[in-house]
């Protein structure tokens, strides 16, 4: 029996180019419009969202944002070879992008002193991403493209825009570029752009798999040639996003490694100070360790030498000794 490729039908595109290219029809005025109010806002929120470090109103942010549509309206002009429109929708993501990171270094402007980015979660969570950040992408993003093509399933895109980080990732690049923390800016650029680049990958591959390009010239829609070389670049662009998220994860993976391995050596040495350890990390090859107990204090370099003995050597080492005691006060009743 013959296998059945899945397809759209002529209304479909109509309803596809409508949806998600803005420059497409009589009222993409208001479409534009819409767009850039509704981005200001979400700009707004999620910075508030982050500063907060408020999680419940970051996710609001990520369903107000419509920065979805122009990234698949990317994705569908790139298949239809639609290089005029591809370059609108793209200009209108990065345009997009600028906007909501000038609100974020706004509101970084309003603290001097930068305590708005030190020990913040939502910061800490979107300046570091992984390996499995693209894996997430590429899932969520085919969700998208998914539901774009089927209309009966369109209920999924509010769930898809809180799985997908594109806002308050802008947002941490504003609050943490004014901060001057330039490592941890372009990490939560490099964030959006994984994200973003995913969605365009993912949703040129069901877009394809959906014969929107037949369908398309068949019902008279403009479909001009598209070229091996063009969606070469789509997958390059992917495979280049993957090389630091990959070279990040092998970095964690090994500072986790670091860290369980070393943390007999270092227990061992506060507990025979008659000191306990409060707070252990090894980040970026960096060991930081805090520990808490009386005079007189022990000695940070019993440590080093303890260390480089158990094969840790290269790492580099930050201790912090907190003079005081602990104090068990049962209870009376």
């Amino acid at each position: 029996m013959a296998v059945t490729r899945p397809t759209v039908i002529d209304d479909d595109i109509e309803r596809m180019s409508n949806g998600v290219l803005l420059s497409y029809g009589k009222d993409s005025s208001k479409k534009y419009s819409a767009y850039w109010i509704l981005l200001l806002l979400s700009g707004v929120i999620a910075t508030a969202g982050v500063v907060g470090d408020s999680t419940a109103v970051v996710i609001g942010a990520m369903i107000v944002a419509p920065l979805m549509t122009p990234i698949l309206g990317t994705a569908l002009a790139l298949v239809l070879a639609d290089r005029n429109r591809m370059l609108r929708s793209l200009s209108t993501v990065i345009g997009g992008a600028l906007m909501v990171i000038a609100v974020g270094y706004g509101a970084g402007l309003l603290d001097p002193v930068g305590s708005l980015v030190e020990n913040n979660g939502q910061i800490t969570a979107r300046v570091s991403p992984r390996l499995l950040d693209l894996i997430a992408a590429l899932a969520t993003g085919t969700v998208g493209a998914f539901a774009l093509v089927r209309s009966d399933i369109s209920d999924t895109l509010p769930g898809v825009a809180i799985a997908i980080s594109l806002v308050p990732p802008l947002a941490v690049v504003g609050l943490t570029f004014e901060a001057g923390n330039y490592g941890d800016a372009l990490g939560a650029t490099l964030l959006f752009l994984t994200n973003v680049t995913a969605i365009i990958f993912t949703a040129t591959i069901v877009l394809l798999i959906y014969q929107v390009r037949d369908v398309a010239e068949r019902s008279g829609h403009p479909v001009g040639n598209l070229s091996g070389s063009t969606l070469a670049v789509v997958v390059l662009t992917v495979l280049a996003i993957a090389v630091p998220l990959s070279i990040s994860t092998a970095n964690l993976v090994d500072d986790t490694l670091t860290e369980h391995e070393a943390a007999t050596t270092v227990n061992d040495w506060a507990r025979d100070a008659g000191w306990k350890i409060i707070d252990y990390e090894v980040l970026e090859h960096e060991m930081e360790v805090t520990a808490l107990g009386p005079a007189p204090r022990p000695s940070s370099k019993t440590l080093r030498e303890a260390l480089d003995t158990a094969g840790f050597a290269d790492i580099n080492l930050v201790v912090n000794l907190v003079e005081g005691g602990q104090a068990v006060l049962p209870g009376t009743g």
